[in-house]
């Protein structure tokens, strides 16, 4: 075992659930109930961390109450990742409004924090540690080079914190400070960290505005939605996890968050996974035109024609490959053993091509589909030409086997694609389709008319309610239904639906958590089903699976009511967001079948 880096001891760890999302599209923090911002990787995503107390390191930044008695809670400005901290204490009120500076700079991280003594004067304490390299680099040593402004620079990180009058520096580096405010007063803190020299400081109030007009026009109107505020902070969290120059969507913010106590199922997901980017896409299509639609079809476009049929499943933000997987010596959150890379990064999965043919296809029905991604479509059916029989790692990322969903995706994202970008051999496609369908018919339905998991494998999956939901599935087919059941006898707890039985598990929730994932997938397949109610039941069962700040993370303990794995989940975010604006477009259609109005004239034989 390595030695470890030694635990801030100002640090106390927080259930997942507690953490509030700070994002500007090149990098997140997490910010906890305390005023901890304790996660930032700067400059970019999968960089080494600066603030890694939230998985053991050290660096962080809090800002908060000197009053130990006091209530934290705190809110989202609806439709933006500004995060106001609200405290209630003995004998008054205090806010910190905080956000990353947006539009992002690629170089530079820029954290604002507005601090208002709403009632009765404040107290509040300023702490301040910067360490790169995930807490293992030398700590930055700030001195002041203004009267409120601190600065610091070493091994290529610059550092520079405006707003603070008076403050010590110990000799580890960690700078604090006390700050009173007298009732109505407000306080900017600006912190900024660079891989370069920082050039001239921008004032707080322009940075303010300049993030709110940056959030103002990202989101789009959703009061027509069901769950409108949970959908626009859902738009809200897939932005700020898309890079704004590459148009890249990681996965989720953070790296070895555990999916189960104690298990070693801990991943580092700071990368763009193509399937998860398609999912978030075609999310927003079902809304209406975006530019996170628009930015998928370019990532996938690219990553197509440049890899064809070697094709990674995921990668770093500007495209280049995932690194490996190592280990880093902290203690790690709690219950997690600390890992930073992805061997995922180097499978094949076929389904990815399917998936990517289906949100091409999508940019084609709204006649958002230039020349490049035509032909990366074709590119695409190329690949699936050559692979599909080929045994792989599928959705869920296991040891390669012919897996049910990836060939089902296959098959859905080729009918798509034929109905929807028209080219000229658009039968040769429904063919392949079809022979696609006929093999693994033969190999993987279950006796009892079901689809099951894979070749050899008869158990359910709640992965196989993606493609049997696809709008080119056709309606009333038994097998969905069949399916459907087996997958809610089998693999669901109280409302909540587990992707599969693990091989080494006695009982649903032994070796990891509900997957919210399969909870909007089960929303989806009840939905095309014409199975309003028991849609909407499994839509709000699912979307409760929060913590305060409502995002949600990969898994869920239903038992202990706690959010597992990495934070926040861009896929879950996406499928929600799917869910309610497919949803309001068919009851405004009056579709009581459930179909998805663009397969209406389009219905294949199953």
């Amino acid at each position: 075992m390595p030695a470890t880096t030694p635990r801030s001891p100002a640090h106390r760890p927080r259930p997942l659930g507690d953490y509030a999302l700070l994002a500007d599209g090149e990098r997140a923090a997490l910010l906890g109930p305390d005023g901890d911002l304790v996660w930032l990787c700067v400059p970019g995503w999968d960089d080494p961390a600066v603030f890694s107390e939230l998985i053991g390191g050290a660096g962080a930044f809090q800002v908060c109450p000197e009053e130990p008695w006091r209530v934290a809670e705190g809110a989202y400005h609806d439709g933006s990742l500004v995060w106001t901290g609200h405290w209630t204490l003995e004998d008054g009120v205090v806010e910190c409004r905080n956000a990353l500076a947006a539009p992002a700079d690629p170089h530079r991280a820029t954290v604002l924090r507005r601090l208002h003594a709403v009632e009765g004067a404040a107290a509040v304490t300023v702490r301040l540690a910067v360490r790169g390299g995930y807490g293992a680099d030398p700590p930055l040593l700030p001195h002041r080079t203004g009267p409120d402004t601190w600065e610091a620079a070493r091994g290529g990180l610059w550092m520079r914190l405006r707003g603070l009058t008076d403050a010590r520096v110990g000799p580890d580096g960690e700078l604090t400070a006390r700050l009173t405010l007298p009732e109505g007063a407000r306080h900017d803190l600006v912190l900024e960290l660079s891989d370069r020299p920082l050039d001239t400081p921008v004032p707080p109030g322009r940075a303010w505005r300049s993030t709110e007009r940056h959030w103002t026009a990202a989101i789009p109107d959703c009061t027509a939605l069901p769950a409108t505020r949970d959908v626009r902070q859902a738009y809200a969290v897939l932005t700020g996890l898309t890079n704004p120059r590459t148009g890249a969507m990681v996965a989720a913010a953070t790296t070895s968050l555990p999916e189960h106590a104690g298990s070693e199922r801990d991943y580092d997901y700071r990368y763009a996974w193509l399937r998860d980017q398609c999912y978030a896409g075609l999310a927003v299509a079902a809304h209406g035109p975006h530019p996170l639609t628009d930015a998928a079809v370019g990532v996938a476009t690219a990553r197509v024609l440049a890899d064809g049929d070697r094709l990674r499943p995921a990668y770093r933000v500007d495209g280049r490959p995932v690194p490996d997987e190592r280990t880093l010596p902290l203690s790690g959150y709690p219950g997690a053993a600390d890992r930073v890379g992805n061997r995922a990064g180097n499978q094949f999965q076929l389904d990815t091509f399917g998936e990517i043919l289906e949100l091409l296809a999508a940019a084609g029905r709204q006649d958002r589909l230039d020349a490049d991604g035509v032909k990366a479509a074709h590119t695409a059916v190329a690949a699936l030409e050559e692979n599909w029989t080929r045994p792989e790692a599928g959705l869920w990322e296991l040891p390669p086997a012919w897996w049910t969903h990836s060939r089902l995706a296959a098959v859905c994202g080729l009918r798509a694609a034929a109905r929807d970008i028209r080219p000229p051999d658009a039968d040769r496609w429904r063919d392949l389709a079809d022979r696609i369908l006929a093999e693994t018919r033969r190999r993987c339905a279950h006796p009892s008319g079901r689809w099951q998991r894979a070749a050899g494998d008869p158990r359910p999956d709640a992965a196989l309610l993606r493609p049997l939901a696809s709008s080119t599935w056709p309606p009333g087919d038994p097998m969905l239904t069949a399916t459907r059941r087996a997958v809610e006898r089998e693999l669901t707890e109280d409302g909540f639906v587990y992707r599969f039985h693990g091989d080494d598990a006695t009982r649903l929730g032994d070796s990891e958590g509900a997957f919210l994932l399969c909870g909007f997938l089960m929303t989806a397949a009840c939905r095309v089903e014409g199975r309003p109610v028991a849609a909407a039941r499994w839509f709000e069962r699912t979307r409760s699976a929060t913590g305060p700040p409502g995002l949600f993370s990969e898994e869920y303990d239903v038992r202990r009511r706690r959010l597992r794995g990495n934070l926040p989940q861009a896929f879950v975010h996406a499928l929600l967001l799917e869910n309610a604006a497919r949803t309001a477009r068919e009851e405004t259609d009056g579709d009581g079948a459930g179909q998805r109005p663009e397969a209406r004239a389009h219905a294949p034989a199953a």
